[in-house]
This record gives C-alpha cells, sequence and structure tokens, in this order.
C-alpha cells in the first residue's frame, strides 16, 4: 500500500455507497431514478469481469485494463451499444459518434483535418477571449451576492469556448443561447436509462427516444444549421466548420451532404463542452468544499504566472494544477460508462459471452477498483505525482476513453481546463450553499443529481 501523503487527510468526495445486487437494485426501484450508479453493487468495485445481474440480453462488467484495452481496440467485434447509438442519433445522426467499422473509418478520414483546429496554439486565443467574458460575469455575480447554478456557468462558459473554435464566433445571440438551453434539456433526459429494456429486451430491439429529448435534438441540429449558414458567408474563417465543409471522401471526392454536416458539427459541440463541462462542474465544487487544495493552487499560480495574464505557456508549468484536476477526471470520470455490444459469439477472460450481450466498461468503476487503486475513494491529487503515478496499474485511468477511438480533444481540454481553474481559483472564492446535498448521478455524463448553487466573492 502506498502511505497517505504526510499532513493530508482522508475525504471521500460524494459517490453512492456500493451495496450487494439485490439491495442495489431495490434500492434503485424504491426511489424511482434512472442512475446506474446506484445500481452498481459492491462487485463493480472488487472484481476485474462479473456479470451484472440476469437480464435477457446479459450484461458483463469489464474492469480488467487489459480486457478493457481488447474491447475498445476491436470496435468491429465489439462496436458501440445500441442503447448508446439510440440515445444519441436523434442528435448527431450517422456521425463518426456512433458509427462503426468502415463507416467510422470513412468519416474518421474526412474529419481528421478539422481536428487540428483543436490543436492548442490555434485554439488558446479562442479560450482566454471565453474567459475573460465570463471572469467579468463572475465578478459581476460577486459584487451582487448573486446565487448562480455551477453545472450552467460551466456548461456555458464551455459552450461558448468550443462555438468559437468551430465557428469563430461566441456563444451570443438568441440561437446559441437556445442551443444551449436545448443541449441542456437533451443531457437532462436522454442520459436515463430504463430498466424494462435493460432487464427485459432483447438487444437490438427498435426503440425511439421519448418525444420531449426528440424535440430538443430537432431544435438543436435547426439551430445548428443557422449557425452553419451564418458561418458560410464568411468563407475566410479558419476554423472547424471550414474544415469539416471541405472535407471530402477518399474514394468518391464527395463532400459531407447538408445533413451529414450538421450530425459532425454536433459532435463537436456536444464532445467539446459537455464532457468538460462535467468535469469542470466538480472540480469547483472540490474547490468550494477544500480551502487548502486552492490555498496550494494559488501558490502555484503565483509562482508561474504573477498577476500578469495567464499565457499558453503556463498552463503546462502547472503541475499541481494539472494533477489536481487529474484527481477529479479520475473520481468523476466525464463518460461514466463506455458501452459496447458483443457483435458475435466471444469469450472474455475464461467466459462464454454470446453476441448480443452489453458490454459495460466504466470508467467510474476503474478508478475507483480497491485492485487498481490505493485507498481508490480517497481524495488524493498527489497520487499523480512521478514517483507514486509509477506504480499505477497500466490501462488503469481512462478519463479519455482508450483504443482507436480515444478522445482526439484530450489534449484540448486539459488546457482548457488549466487555464479556467488557474483564472477563476486565483480571483474568487466559490461557496456551495448546500454540499451536503450533493451526490453524482449518471446521465450522459458524470453529473450532479441536483444542480449545484453556488455564491462567489472576490480574493
Amino acid at each position: 500500500m502506498i502511505p497517505p501523503t504526510p499532513g493530508s487527510s482522508f475525504w471521500r468526495p460524494p459517490a453512492p455507497t456500493p451495496r450487494p445486487p439485490v439491495p442495489s437494485l431495490l434500492r434503485l426501484m424504491w426511489r424511482r431514478e434512472k442512475d446506474l450508479l446506484s445500481l452498481l453493487p459492491d462487485l463493480a468495485y472488487r472484481e476485474m469481469v462479473t456479470p451484472l445481474g440476469y437480464t435477457r440480453r446479459g450484461i458483463l462488467l469489464v474492469n480488467d485494463p487489459v480486457w478493457v484495452s481488447r474491447i475498445l481496440t476491436d470496435h468491429d467485434t465489439f462496436p458501440k451499444n445500441d442503447l448508446f447509438v439510440e440515445a444519441l442519433e436523434d442528435l448527431v445522426g450517422n456521425s463518426m459518434f456512433v458509427t462503426s467499422g468502415d463507416t467510422w473509418r470513412r468519416q474518421r478520414k474526412m474529419v481528421d483535418p478539422a481536428f487540428s483546429h483543436m490543436r492548442i496554439n490555434r485554439a488558446f486565443d479562442f479560450m482566454a477571449a471565453a474567459v475573460d467574458d465570463y471572469e467579468q460575469r463572475l465578478a459581476e455575480q460577486a459584487a451582487a451576492a448573486e446565487t448562480f447554478s455551477l453545472d450552467a456557468a460551466m456548461s456555458h462558459l464551455t459552450a461558448d469556448v468550443i462555438t468559437r473554435t468551430i465557428f469563430s464566433v461566441p456563444l451570443a445571440g438568441q440561437t446559441s443561447h437556445d442551443v444551449f438551453e436545448d443541449f441542456m434539456r437533451f443531457e437532462r433526459q436522454v442520459g436515463s436509462i430504463d430498466l424494462k429494456r435493460l432487464l427485459w429486451d432483447k438487444p437490438w430491439s427498435p426503440h425511439q427516444q421519448p418525444e420531449p429529448v426528440r424535440q430538443a435534438c430537432a431544435r438543436i441540429r435547426l439551430h445548428l444549421g443557422t449557425m452553419l449558414d451564418a458561418r458560410l458567408q464568411h468563407p475566410e474563417y479558419d476554423d472547424i466548420a471550414g474544415a469539416i465543409l471541405e472535407a471530402r471522401d477518399a474514394d468518391t471526392g464527395k463532400p459531407f451532404d447538408r445533413e451529414g454536416l450538421i450530425d459532425q458539427l454536433g459532435v463537436f459541440f456536444l464532445a467539446g463542452h459537455e464532457t468538460t463541462a462535467s468535469s469542470l462542474t466538480w472540480a469547483f465544487f472540490i474547490l468550494s468544499q477544500r480551502p487548502e487544495v486552492v490555498t496550494r493552487i494559488r501558490e502555484e499560480v503565483e509562482a508561474v504566472v504573477g498577476n500578469g495574464p495567464v499565457l499558453l505557456e503556463h498552463t503546462k508549468r502547472l503541475p499541481y494544477v494539472r494533477n489536481f484536476f487529474r484527481e477529479v477526471l479520475r473520481l468523476y470520470p466525464p463518460i461514466t460508462f463506455l458501452p459496447r455490444v458483443a457483435g458475435r459469439d466471444t469469450e472474455i477472460a475464461g467466459r462464454r459471452v454470446k453476441r448480443g450481450t452489453m458490454l459495460m466498461i466504466a470508467p467510474w468503476s476503474m478508478h475507483r477498483h480497491e485492485k487498481l487503486w490505493d485507498q481508490p475513494d480517497r481524495f488524493d491529487p498527489d497520487r499523480f505525482l512521478p514517483e507514486r503515478e509509477s506504480r499505477q496499474v497500466p490501462g488503469s485511468y481512462l478519463p479519455f476513453g482508450s483504443g482507436p477511438r480515444i478522445c482526439v480533444g484530450a489534449a484540448f481540454a486539459t488546457i482548457e481546463t488549466a487555464l479556467i481553474i488557474a483564472r477563476l481559483a486565483r480571483r474568487f472564492d466559490f461557496d456551495a450553499l448546500e454540499p451536503a446535498t450533493v451526490r453524482p448521478y449518471a446521465r450522459l455524463t458524470t453529473r450532479p443529481a441536483v444542480e449545484i448553487m453556488m455564491k462567489v466573492r472576490r480574493r
């Protein structure tokens, strides 16, 4: 066992208390919630490969890093799960976020040039401009002692960053505001689980999302189309939208049609802001509860940056800020589950796996697994110090996924979050109004069950 860091205390951030399988299911049914975190039994944090109850389709939870790597690498045998695809196809259509096999490979080649616009030297100015505007808003909220939703604030900030990166314009005006609001409605509803479908329905059974979700998706796609039309008036812009407009199929030479363009732009918008917003929500909640962490961040920022602006070069020289956020990602991975499905009869860790079995790869349980981490429930940014990180089990940490479909925006998100944490933590104190009521909930991302209400004070 790795000894605790001298002078640190054990603190367990909000998380469900694991229980045996039957009580876990009964608790979920009693609360009438649709939160898969509460359904995970205690075995999920002790076993490397274990079935999750007895369902018609079969569910196998895989925590073994070796098998996780194999499953996430072989997406011909283990494509994305049909329930996951159904949850997103109304929003992102037949985009690379939900496709598999040759279709995915073809689309990925077409949009690869767009990923270059997420490189930090291109995007940092967009990030900094968005944080400039948000700092001004926070200063006004501090002066007015205004109460605000931390979840909504982080979602709006990261949506502003990605809107500037995609379209070269800030998140302003009614169209952009409507896109943001509908994304919030979509995220809150689409990530919920249907116990009947999970327990009784056959794999690949046809199903439609609830009408409110479909309506929100239709409005988002309409707004993205409006923003795309506005962008077409500025061919001089050098951004993600421009790269996707120029994309051509290697075999046919054809571009994306209009619906295909909206599909891919929806992917960038969803992946580029929702996951980061989730992580930043947890980061600033933790900062509101751990003043000693705030002190260390401020001391590091002052030593590296001084009183001047936080530049790109500074964000790469803030190791404690980086380790703090890596620990946030460990405890609250933005994508709670990476569901796959067995596309054919196969074998995993000596177990026979039938075609249609749901394979649940859960960064949530892997990051809290007692065989993979020392004191896994303990908040401890120093576990990522080089001398301690070298003892970690390889492949046990995957906040951005793994394999060919690993998140290509990982570097973008790392710099974006370092900038936001460094700038906001050095100027403001965050105070959560009801911290004892905060608990995580598995929606599309790992979100608080109820919005965290905050007040902020200038230092």
